[in-house]
Formats: structure tokens, C-alpha cells, sequence
């Protein structure tokens, strides 16, 4: 389960990639995941005291591709102050009275944290992409109708995105993109089941349906989008979605590979002056 094995460094066509792994029983990788976890979240620790790196991790996938269960599961063991999870919807009109990175420049992780990206600044060239009428509502200069969007304005806008993340990784933040890679035939499975459990009918939605018909859009702007945006500071890795488990064990097993690599993320030592009186400090406390 190497990180290399998901990472993207050329050109991919999605209809390609697998959408299913199997390692073993659910019961095994939900014990592998909990250790896997637990490591993660103490390099984590030091991280935070550490003060210098921030870690962003970009979650994007279809409707039901187990986004939400996902981050539950792979950050239960974090300590609440070392993770921050943003769940980006549909844009407010004070969002929308800025750029469309603006939301998302200002939920980024300060130094020391870790911050989780439910649905992504990729929503930009996703949603938007298969419906252009959204971009209308940003209301950009020289952007009057559907038909001035062009594709000039997707290039430039995955050339925006592009330095948007160049910049925040010169600058100290750990990037990882994960697409959450389902099968068509597997979303329907889950959308049936929503709507088969009363206690999940909550989570179905009419609209996931006019979204489903248009599957194929997605998938060419979601391959796009991976292809024209995986570089080495900010890689792209596609995750097989098809079975929970094995997919949270995965995106697990890839952060704490590349986490493990960075040797000079380790909490700071005392100052001389502070480690040469500890038997001081220890003897003050315990004569109270």
C-alpha cells in the first residue's frame, strides 16, 4: 500500500483506474486503521510544536463517495486542537463578494494544524464547470453570459489554482489531494440504500439524481482537473472508493508515509538554562 502506487505523475484517464481494492475483513482494516491513526496523530503533535509546517488535505469525490465518513474515521484519534475540518457548500453572498479563493485562503491551516478540505477550492473547476450559470453569480468583469466562458477561462483558472497552492507550499503547508474514486454503478448501490433505510433518508436529495445524470461531465472535468493540476508540491492521489474501509486504510497509510519523510518535523527542545534547573523546578513543585 505504497503512496506511489495512487500518486499521479502523468497523465491518467479515469475510466482507467480501478474504483475497488480489497485488503481483507472490514474488522482488520478497521483495527489497521485505528494504529495508522494513532501515528499519524502523533507526528501531528510534534508538528504542532514543531511550528513551522501545516498540513492541507483536499478531499473531492461524487456524491456519496464516503467523503464525510472518511475524515471520521481516519481523524478520531487527532486531539481536537491539531485538526480543523472545513465543509465547503454552496457559496454565501459574502463569499461571493470575493474572489472564489477567498473562502478557502481564509480557512487554511495556520502553522502547527491540520486542515481537512470537505469538498475542495476544486469545486471552482467542477460544479462550475458543468454548470456554467454558477459562475454567472460571481459576477466577474468581461463575464456577462454563459457563452463568454470559455476555455481560456478554465485554463486560466486551473493556472490560478495552480499558484494559489505553489505559493502556500513555498510558504510551509504539506499539501495532499485525494479523489475518492467511485463507481457509477456503486453510487446507485448507496444512493438505494439512503433511501431503503428511513434513518438514512435524511442524507438523499432529489438533486443527487440530476447530478448522477450527468456522471460522464463530471468524470471528464474531475480527470481534467487531476491532470492539469498533480504536481510535485501539490500531488493528486485517486483512491478507489468502491469499499470504505479499504479506502480510508489507504489515504491513511499515504499520509503517514509522506508525514514520516519529513525528518525535521520534531518537537523543540528546552532551552539550556530551562533543562538545567528542571531538578529546581521539580523540587519547587513538590515542596508545596
Amino acid at each position: 500500500m505504497k503512496a506511489s502506487d495512487y500518486q499521479i505523475t502523468a497523465p491518467i484517464k479515469l475510466a482507467d483506474r480501478k474504483t475497488h481494492e480489497d485488503f481483507g475483513k472490514t474488522k482488520e482494516l478497521e483495527q489497521e486503521l485505528d494504529e495508522v491513526s494513532k501515528k499519524i496523530a502523533a507526528i501531528q503533535n510534534a508538528m504542532y510544536a514543531h511550528g513551522k509546517y501545516a498540513a492541507l488535505i483536499c478531499i473531492q469525490g461524487m456524491d456519496t463517495a464516503g467523503k464525510d465518513s472518511l475524515i471520521r474515521e481516519v481523524f478520531k484519534n487527532f486531539n481536537a486542537r491539531g485538526v480543523v475540518v472545513h465543509s465547503f457548500k454552496t457559496p454565501t453572498s459574502l463569499e461571493l463578494g470575493h474572489d472564489y479563493l477567498w473562502r478557502h485562503y481564509i480557512a487554511l491551516p495556520a502553522r502547527g494544524k491540520v486542515g481537512v478540505f470537505n469538498r475542495t477550492h476544486y469545486e471552482n473547476v467542477l460544479v462550475t464547470r458543468v454548470h456554467p450559470e454558477y459562475i454567472l453569480n460571481e459576477n466577474i468583469p468581461g463575464i456577462n453570459d454563459v457563452s463568454d466562458i470559455d476555455e481560456a477561462f478554465w485554463e486560466k483558472r486551473f493556472e490560478q489554482i495552480n499558484n494559489f497552492e505553489k505559493h502556500i507550499a513555498d510558504n510551509g503547508t504539506i499539501i495532499f489531494k485525494f479523489f475518492l474514486h467511485l463507481s457509477k454503478e456503486e453510487q446507485k448501490h448507496r444512493l438505494l440504500r439512503r433511501l431503503n433505510k428511513p434513518n438514512k433518508n435524511w442524507k438523499f436529495s432529489a438533486g443527487d439524481l440530476k447530478e448522477r445524470a450527468l456522471w460522464d461531465e463530471y468524470q471528464q472535468c474531475y480527470e481534467d482537473a487531476i491532470n492539469k493540476t498533480s504536481k510535485f508540491h501539490a500531488p493528486w492521489y485517486v483512491i478507489p472508493a468502491d469499499d470504505k474501509p479499504t479506502a480510508r486504510l489507504i489515504l491513511a497509510n499515504i499520509l503517514l508515509e509522506k508525514l514520516s519523510s519529513y525528518k525535521d518535523i520534531e518537537e523543540p527542545e528546552l532551552d539550556e538554562k530551562t533543562k538545567s534547573n528542571i531538578d529546581a523546578y521539580r523540587k519547587q513543585l513538590e515542596s508545596e
